[in-house]
């Protein structure tokens, strides 16, 4: 089970390294004092750092098997999963409402930029990660 975590977690950070690539490159660095409801760099960046973060932290977990390390990276999956809802409630709302997502000054927000496509697996591929770290964490398939 932890390896399947492993393998999980590393398919969503590759859509998580896609969509930041695309974000970078469409200026989301250069739109973060933009008016309106945007992806702001800090939060970007936390979700970022706390799931890289919870990622090595299970790869030394697999290397060493030690039970605090995996509840570490769960925790961590945890606030990861949060900021991750809060930004896609964000993208979410602008797809709806693209005017005010849009204001003259700031242009089209970068983030709308990700493909719909990428967005969805990211998402699914990381709720099954959350799954999967939290089975592994409370011992379902530990062959010990």
């Amino acid at each position: 089970m932890k390896w399947a975590a492993l393998i999980a977690w590393v398919l969503t950070a590759g859509g998580g390294f896609l969509m930041l690539g695309i974000w970078l490159r469409n200026g989301g660095m250069q739109q973060s004092r933009a008016q309106g409801n945007r992806i702001r760099p800090p939060v970007l960046f936390t979700h970022f750092l706390l799931a890289a973060t919870g990622l090595v932290l299970w790869i030394v977990y697999i290397a060493n098997d030690s039970d605090t390390l995996k509840w570490i990276a769960f925790g961590l999956l945890l606030v990861v999963a949060l900021i991750g809802f809060a930004m896609l409630g964000i993208w979410m709302s602008q797809r709806r409402d693209p005017a005010h997502a849009e204001p003259a000054e700031g242009g089209v927000p970068p983030e709308q930029h990700f493909p719909t496509t990428i967005v969805g697996l990211h998402g699914i591929v990381a709720a099954t990660t959350l799954v999967l770290v939290f089975l592994t964490a409370i011992g379902v398939g530990d062959s010990s």
